[in-house]
């Protein structure tokens, strides 16, 4: 994961719905800092924060994270 594109993917669809990042705080039910955080990529998103995040946006987590649509896994 890139903690620096994923905090600008949450910052643009934030600001595409005009929320402030307290509106998007009080939604996940966590605090306006951590969105902050995860916004300028001081911090990585949990694994509760990517779900709450994938389902607030309607995206995938795999979208949400910036993984390529065509991974390729190891036989």
């Amino acid at each position: 994961m890139n903690p620096e594109k994923t905090g600008l993917f949450i910052s643009q669809q934030r600001k595409n719905l005009k929320m402030t990042q307290k509106d998007l705080a009080n939604a996940l039910g966590v605090t306006q800092r951590k969105i902050s955080f995860m916004e300028t990529g001081t911090t990585e998103p949990s694994l509760k924060d990517i779900k709450a995040l994938c389902k607030y946006f309607s995206v995938s987590a795999d979208y949400l994270l910036g993984l390529p649509k065509n991974m390729n896994f190891p036989e």
